[in-house]
């Protein structure tokens, strides 16, 4: 069943990118997808000429050719020979977007540009902690398996309070990760509090590789769960989760929480279920439209599906559920979707910056602009206030008694 897939760098939600297009999905002779595949810029410019990189790239590539009703060339004129510092640059890059009024469109620091790198290809240099911010204080929201951290017997709930002897108090999350992240075989010492005790842990650093597919078997039902479509590993993983769920009947697919990732991770997981027809249709600029078809595979996957989604499942996670709802290849359940039907795209840009900028929309195969909208699931299912305070997963209790019901009367 697996096959070895190609990094693909093309994302539909808070991120977008296009990058070493593969055959497999998409034409090379599409405009809209075919790019470069630089991933960082290494040039260095003055702040001046780094303001101006983006200002050209914004007026030659931005989805919207009337820049939201207003005289692109102004903001040129404007920051004409006024910008001295990279802060500069970021300050009027910043305010320029800002006029586009897109939530979806940003400029990216070299470092916030290198932690998106690290996202698409899941592998970080750290400890293994996710971390919140809560009331004021740096807590340890969860421990990823076999990582230094579990070995350190760092806990969900520890709160740190510094970080090699730098106290954390005041600092941001983006702060913090960056004083725990650090050169693989290197130590870091990390006080925390545990209830009352406060305790040091010396722990190294390794890289730490995220996984974004967790599979399990509940009798003749197989569940998968999606937690993100950002890395390029995630099409692997998928393919491993549905060996792990083969001897099963049934397939519920959990979507919720998933904000997006990669778009062509999407596609490729609904080709698996969808074998002709088309996918999903990109629509750029001035209303060029791409339709993105289904490729034959060796994968071919009968049984009955439940897809699980809700408000946060968003951009990637919309366009699988929403493909496999047109083609009536599966049932969703829980509550209507986010409703993020635009794409960007990550542009390298000097001095090791990035740009995420918003270039198309995305129609369902049905030519539906789910976009603020959201997909409405065949089955409503809303948390109540007693299966919350009792833990109980009804979305997910529903999904299993739906799906059994299919098994049992082959209704599918």
């Amino acid at each position: 069943m697996k096959r070895r897939i190609k990094a693909l760098i093309i994302f539909t939600g808070t991120i977008v990118t296009i990058f070493a297009i593969n055959s497999f999905y998409l034409s090379n002779h599409n405009p809209l997808l075919n790019e470069d595949t630089k991933i960082i810029d290494n040039s260095t410019v003055s702040a001046q000429k780094l303001f101006e990189k983006n200002w050209q790239t914004i007026r030659n590539e931005y989805y919207d050719p009337s820049f939201n009703r207003q005289q692109w060339y102004r903001w040129k004129t404007h920051y004409q020979n006024k910008i001295k510092t990279n802060e500069d640059a970021k300050v009027a890059i910043e305010t320029m977007i800002a006029s586009l009024n897109d939530p979806y469109s940003k400029f990216m620091t070299p470092e916030e540009f290198e932690r998106q790198n690290s996202s698409i290809t899941s592998k970080i240099s750290g400890i293994g902690v996710n971390i919140i911010s809560e009331a004021g204080k740096i807590k340890i929201l969860n421990i990823i398996e076999d990582t230094p951290a579990q070995f350190a017997d760092l806990k969900s709930g520890d709160i740190i309070l510094s970080v090699d002897n730098k106290k954390v108090s005041g600092l941001s999350l983006t702060d913090v990760s960056n004083l725990v992240k650090g050169p693989v075989n290197t130590f870091v010492s990390i006080e925390i509090l545990r209830g009352k005790e406060k305790l040091n842990k010396q722990v190294i650093r390794k890289e730490i590789t995220i996984k974004t597919v967790k599979s399990d078997n509940d009798k003749d039902i197989g569940y998968i769960q999606i937690s993100s479509f950002i890395s390029n590993s995630t099409p692997n993983e998928f393919l491993e989760a549905l060996e792990n769920t083969s001897n099963s009947k049934g397939l519920i697919i959990d979507l919720r929480g998933n904000t997006g990732g990669l778009l062509t991770n999407a596609i490729f997981i609904a080709n698996l279920f969808i074998e002709k027809g088309k996918l999903v249709s990109i629509v750029g600029r001035n209303g060029y439209k791409y339709d993105i078809e289904a490729q034959e595979n060796n994968v071919h996957i009968k049984k009955p599906i439940i897809i699980l989604v809700d408000g946060t499942s968003a951009s990637a996670s919309e366009i699988l559920s929403g493909a496999m709802k047109d083609y009536h290849r599966a049932k969703l359940i829980g509550t209507k979707t986010y409703g993020k039907g635009m794409v960007q795209k990550i542009i390298p840009m000097p001095n090791k910056t990035g740009l995420n900028l918003t270039i198309a929309k995305y129609l369902t195969p049905h030519g539906n602009d789910i976009n603020k909208k959201g997909i409405i699931p065949d089955v409503e299912v809303k948390f109540t206030k007693e299966a919350l305070l009792n833990k109980k997963d009804i979305q997910l209790e529903t999904a299993k008694a739906m799906l059994s019901s299919m098994i049992t009367k082959n209704t599918y």
